[in-house]
């Protein structure tokens, strides 16, 4: 039988996304096993997620590191400890040293609430808004030194209704991430992303045939 892949989590929050993770690894067919799940932030509920699932979990608090060098270069010895060969970012709210990025090139994604290049960095969904923007939604990439940036996964485009808030299109934009962060996880552990460039090609890749438009013409209202 073929080994799943090993997988670390790095999280700072409540772990929703973690929680999706853990879910889809749990079928017995998934080829990827999370194997540790390490937190910068003392107590969050995304501990008591993966403690629950019977998954290691570990709390590095980047409170007590001089720098982010030294905080890093604690998270890879444990990421190495743990026999960790793949590293998701689920609400990960640490800007990584360019020496840990490139040390995982290839081998580390991030889900980001915007339909990436538009709209990076925080507060996402208030600017869209703003913007005037008709479509939001979320992206898998993999995870370069610049912030937000890198070769696209997936992505879920999400409408922005006229009565949106920031936090009702972020709990509808929420959602799509819980379906497609385990989906290109298990894309990657099946051996079938390839990055070419700036593009992920996916084996057997197929898109949806329909435009969306937004708002509706009258005549599919």
């Amino acid at each position: 039988m073929t080994s799943k892949l090993k997988v670390g989590v790095l999280v700072s929050g409540s772990g929703s996304n973690l929680q999706a993770l853990i879910d889809s690894c749990a079928a017995p067919d998934h080829p990827a096993e999370i194997v540790t799940v390490i937190s910068n932030r003392p107590g969050v509920k995304a501990l008591e997620r993966a403690r629950n699932a019977g998954i290691e979990a570990v709390t590095i608090d980047h409170k007590t590191f001089a720098d982010r060098t030294g905080f890093d270069a604690e998270m890879q010895r444990a990421l190495d400890a743990a026999g960790v060969e793949f590293v998701c970012l689920a609400g990960f709210m640490r800007l990584l040293t360019t020496e840990f990025v490139e040390h995982w090139s290839g081998r580390m994604i991030n889900i980001h609430p915007s339909l990436l290049p538009a709209f990076k960095g925080l507060n996402v969904q208030q600017r869209a808004i703003d913007a005037g923007a008709r479509f939001s939604g979320c992206t898998v990439h993999f995870v370069t030194p610049e912030m937000d940036v890198g070769p696209i996964i997936q992505q879920a485009a999400v409408p922005i209704l006229q009565g949106d808030s920031a936090e009702s299109l972020a709990a509808r934009i929420l959602e799509q991430e819980h379906r497609i962060y385990p989906g290109s996880l298990r894309w990657i552990a099946e051996g079938r992303v390839k990055i070419e460039g700036e593009r992920v090609l996916l084996d057997g890749a197929t898109a949806p045939s329909a435009s969306l438009l937004n708002p509706a013409p009258d005549a599919e209202r």
